[in-house]
């Protein structure tokens, strides 16, 4: 599946400001499920951008900014290919099929700090949260990973929570529900405490029908979404996405990934001037699927983008 997509962060401010550099993490992480076919980083004011990579790997756009403005537009738009199974089939390591397994010596110094919970835990409620979900001695781990997965998605409401920030799980588990980045956080803590080692990701998420008919465009639902992975031997880091109840990468377009959800900010910046001065943030986000053009009978190019 070929998608093209759209985020648009817009600042606004009420009178000029200097703009201090922002760090941006935007540019999609190619696999050999996700291939990048194009990528374009796009500012204004126009600003000198340089370009580095973090311990994780991810691709980081920092942008200078030479005179005041009035707004800040970020555009990110990239074009990739999706071509991750909607049931895929991993090869696990036969000693990792069955929990609890150990990971090999060189595994376990190489995933270091995400074989470790981050949040405090003083009456082991997560812990024991995780451990019920242990069906007896000898369980399968993937089996065990899903329950997991279905327990942080379905055992809470997902919310839309516009605040900054991730709520810890014990707070997520208190309130019985939280975002995307919540769930997110509630499973990697959970797996954690079980033994796994996990990691937070960020980017796109795809969700709708696809459809050739024209000119609706029913095709264009997506938004920046927040999820998990955990290495296992053999497979891999596999995509756990409880907001979803999904296991792997089909509907994901990943951009970042990290220890936890607070490294994963797309855009990070600031601004010299008053705290009144600042207007508020717009963020829009569409992902269109392409259809090839043979499909709808037309000769006018490969692709259409509806």
């Amino acid at each position: 599946m070929r998608l093209q997509i759209s985020h648009v962060t817009t600042y606004a401010y009420r009178i000029p400001v200097e703009i201090l550099p922002h760090r941006m993490m935007l540019s999609p992480r190619g696999s050999h499920a996700l291939r990048v076919i194009s990528a374009e980083i796009g500012c204004e004011p126009t600003p000198a951008l340089e370009w580095t990579q973090d311990v994780f790997g991810n691709l980081i756009a920092t942008a200078s900014f030479l005179h005041p403005a009035e707004r800040l537009v970020i555009t990110n738009r990239m074009v990739v290919e999706q071509t991750a199974s909607a049931w895929p089939i991993f090869a696990i390591a036969p000693y990792a099929h069955r929990f609890p397994f150990d990971y090999s010596r060189d595994d376990r110094k190489d995933l270091g700090a995400l074989l470790v919970p981050e949040h405090t835990d003083p009456d082991g409620r997560l812990a024991a949260w995780a451990s019920a979900l242990v069906h007896g001695a000898d369980t399968d781990t993937l089996s065990l990973l899903k329950d997991v997965n279905a327990a942080a998605g379905y055992g809470i409401t997902y919310v839309t929570r516009e605040e900054l920030g991730t709520q810890s799980p014990q707070e997520t588990l208190d309130l019985g529900s939280g975002s995307c980045r919540d769930l997110a956080t509630l499973f990697i803590e959970a797996v954690r405490h079980l033994g796994f080692a996990a990691r937070a990701v960020s980017g796109y998420l795809f969700d709708a029908p696809i459809s050739i008919d024209l000119p609706d465009r029913s095709n264009q639902h997506g938004a920046t979404h927040a999820w998990a992975e955990v290495y296992l031997p053999g497979a891999g880091w596999i995509a756990f996405d409880p907001t979803n109840g999904r296991m792997g990468e089909a509907h994901l377009v990943p951009v970042a990934v990290g220890r936890n959800i607070a490294q994963l900010s797309p855009v990070n910046g600031r601004y010299v001037g008053t705290a009144d001065a600042f207007l508020g943030m717009t963020a829009d986000v569409t992902v269109s699927v392409a259809i090839h053009t043979a499909d709808l009978g037309r000769k006018d190019g490969p692709w259409k983008f509806v």
